[in-house]
């Protein structure tokens, strides 16, 4: 076992949602008040900023509006800068990534800190997935693949010979775009990693699997039906219950790779609902496509095209201020 990588338990703690009601231009729209980036409608298709339904380019658009509402928020709760907040929990330095001959990321550079969501964003085939399959090491897993440069996750690089993949792994938990339950019962599922770490005591995996799906959202709505099979659970239930299989075996840091795009819009609302409780205990690394999503449940977002990093910085910042053209034009949607 690589020194630095033993798993630490975070005490569990609960946060609450404040939500009001907006009404602009005749729409009724529901806003976060709790989160920095917190911004947009839920579990309403109206409610969603897509080009059939608002001019983004309009000055009073619910898009802005709602970010302005973020903005202040963001300044009423910010009262140090994120570089005072010590160093970062997960850090890319000059990172190149190959697949073959392809180079998929050039000189990535960047730093995340704890207890934060990040959302990366960028069109399709931009690196975002690659960048955060590099974080717990998915990619070393494709034939051909090659990287320069550096991964540090609470300081220790990850890439360095000596760390332990699995060790790794175990401290870096993720959630795929599609929700991919075992074929097993619900509680087997959640039971699977600590018994692959060697966790045999029933009244050990009894309290994990508990702890897991009450911090996934899940408990009470599974508690009852233990014993049957994963694959009965909905769409949304099913994600919720990968996420739980991630947090079975006490992650510190949680990528999710597009966890919600497959979802409808209250399993969404759920998701998102579940990040910013999670995120009170854990580093959390978000891949979405949609800007309001990332918006929403984000406290830093890293914008990608082509991949390079273009631009990094307080969600509600990038969103109304950025500082690059090229995101400027993604995020108002004149490409990707």
């Amino acid at each position: 076992m690589c020194r630095g990588f033993a798993p630490r338990r975070w005490k569990q703690s609960s946060a609450s949602l404040f939500h009001r009601r907006v009404t602009r231009g005749g729409a009724s729209v529901e806003c976060r008040e709790w989160a920095t980036s917190g911004v947009l409608g839920r579990g309403d298709s109206t409610c969603c900023l897509t080009g059939a339904t608002l001019d983004i380019h309009s000055e009073t658009s619910l898009f802005q509006q709602a970010l302005a509402v973020s903005q202040n928020k963001a300044r009423r709760m910010s009262n140090e800068s994120l570089s005072s907040e010590g160093p970062p929990m997960i850090e890319a330095r000059s990172l190149d990534f190959f697949y073959g001959p392809k180079q998929a990321l050039f000189e990535v550079s960047l730093a995340i800190p704890a207890r934060k969501v990040t959302a990366l964003i960028g069109p399709s085939g931009c690196g975002k997935s690659t960048f955060l399959r590099s974080i717990n090491r998915m990619n070393d897993l494709i034939p051909g693949r090659r990287l320069r440069g550096h991964i540090l996750v609470d300081g220790i690089n990850i890439y360095d010979p000596r760390v332990d993949v699995v060790e790794l792994r175990k401290r870096v938990g993720m959630v795929f775009q599609k929700s991919n339950p075992f074929p097993r019962s619900i509680y087997e599922n959640v039971a699977y990693g600590p018994r692959l770490a060697g966790v045999s005591t029933r009244q050990v995996l009894d309290q994990t699997v508990e702890s897991s799906l009450r911090r996934s959202a899940l408990w009470d709505e599974v508690k009852d039906r233990l014993k049957e099979s994963a694959l009965a659970l909905s769409g949304g239930q099913q994600q919720r219950l990968c996420i739980a299989r991630a947090l079975a075996t006490n992650p510190e840091i949680l990528l999710m790779d597009e966890p919600a795009s497959a979802l409808d819009p209250a399993s969404t609302s759920h998701i998102e609902d579940l990040i910013f409780e999670l995120k009170a205990n854990y580093t959390i690394v978000i891949v979405t496509h949609n800007m309001q999503q990332a918006a929403r449940v984000s406290d830093l977002t890293a914008f990608f095209f082509q991949g390079r990093l273009i631009e990094m910085g307080e969600t509600a910042s990038l969103f109304t201020r950025p500082r690059e053209k090229q995101t400027e034009d993604y995020i108002t949607g004149r490409f990707g």
